[in-house]
């Protein structure tokens, strides 16, 4: 109830009178957080409503009820769920318009379209991630977001070096950074929770090098562990290999996953004509970096907490948040205690960790 009440009082900031709507899945840990939540936002004088649905994978769809209640224009939309919330079957059939660009899902189109909602959405979280990792002090998270972020807004590209081998560059000229900082209290903000991490979308086909993923991996099934360290040649912002024992051929497939459902669900109807192969090839799409700056989060095999850590950076395959890269995964990857340097405009570079140690 503690975490509960600080998300309601201090994340959301929830006024009197205001709609509130929590999906979850019936799992005792969802349960749990979810009716805490409800209470909670009780307390503050909210009017939260409180839907169920079964856990959803990487390729699954949103239960049509709950497409509904999100279509009754909530002013907050909470999800917690065991897993992912899951995919918007009408939606990517025939997405959403805003000043020109598509929204594949009723909840993008409210919270980043619309600007109508604000929400966070905690994929994977348990009872005890969420009592140690949301009590935390925001002030500083948001001091360290808000610097990181005008580094990143100012760079033509980043620079990601490890002591086991990773070297990649990431061209981010003219993306803008985002902060996970914990305030979702204006409509249109939203994260995960727990919160903290700044991430930013790479330019889609300029990514290259080596990453070597060494701390956990998401995959088709949920998020591992990682013993034995992958190795991702990327060239022209596209995977091209993929090197190491049993996590590796777990990654291999699961992007084959996405490739191989991109196609199937055109021929279904589930994706617009023509949308297949580029949904295809963007399974292989490097679309995030994301530096973790929660105190509070360790490396533990679930990846909701994992790219929150201290010491690390993530790098995703599959979706950005830019929109340019539609894929029907989004795969993040950990590396752990990494030199990231970043090339401003004017060629000078600045040094954002060394180590996994912040620089600023």
């Amino acid at each position: 109830m503690k975490s509960a009440e600080i998300t309601v009082k201090e994340v959301l900031k929830v006024k009197d009178g205001e709609k509130i709507l929590i999906i979850t899945n019936p799992q005792t840990d969802c349960a749990e957080i979810s009716s805490s939540i409800y209470k909670a936002a009780l307390m503050a004088n909210g009017k939260p409503n409180l839907i169920f649905q079964e856990i959803k994978n990487q390729f699954d769809f949103t239960d049509d009820a709950v497409i509904g209640a999100m279509k009754s224009n909530p002013d907050i939309i909470v999800s917690i769920s065991a897993n992912k919330l899951g995919k918007d079957r009408a939606a990517i059939a025939s997405p959403y318009k805003v000043s020109g660009e598509d929204y594949d899902s009723t909840f993008r189109y409210l919270v980043n379209g619309i600007k109508k909602s604000r929400s966070f959405w905690s994929p994977g979280i348990t009872a005890d991630m969420f009592k140690r990792t949301v009590a935390i002090d925001y002030k500083r998270l948001r001091t360290e977001c808000i610097a990181i972020k005008e580094i990143l807004n100012k760079s033509d590209s980043i620079i990601i070096k490890t002591s086991e081998g990773t070297n990649f560059t990431i061209p981010i000229k003219g993306r803008t950074a985002f902060c996970d900082d914990g305030d979702f209290s204006f409509p249109g903000s939203g994260g995960n929770l727990p919160a903290g991490e700044v991430f930013i979308s790479p330019l889609v086909g300029k990514s290259s090098g080596i990453i070597v993923f060494n701390g956990s991996i998401s995959v088709k099934n949920g998020d591992i562990l990682i013993d034995t360290p992958i190795k991702v040649t990327v060239s022209d912002g596209y995977v091209t290999s993929i090197e190491g024992k049993s996590e590796a051929e777990v990654l291999k497939e699961t992007i084959a996953k996405g490739k191989e459902n991109s196609i199937l669900f055109e021929k279904e109807g589930k994706l617009p004509n023509g949308k297949g192969e580029i949904y295809k090839k963007n399974a292989g799409n490097i679309g995030e970096l994301g530096i973790g700056l929660n105190p509070s989060a360790k490396i533990t095999g679930n990846m909701l907490e994992d790219e929150k850590a201290y010491r690390t950076c993530h790098i995703a395959i599959g979706s950005n948040y830019d929109g340019d890269a539609p894929a029907l995964i989004h795969l993040d990857g950990l590396v752990r205690e990494p030199d990231i340097t970043a090339i401003m405009e004017d060629g000078k570079s600045v040094l954002i960790m060394k180590k996994g140690e912040i620089c600023l």
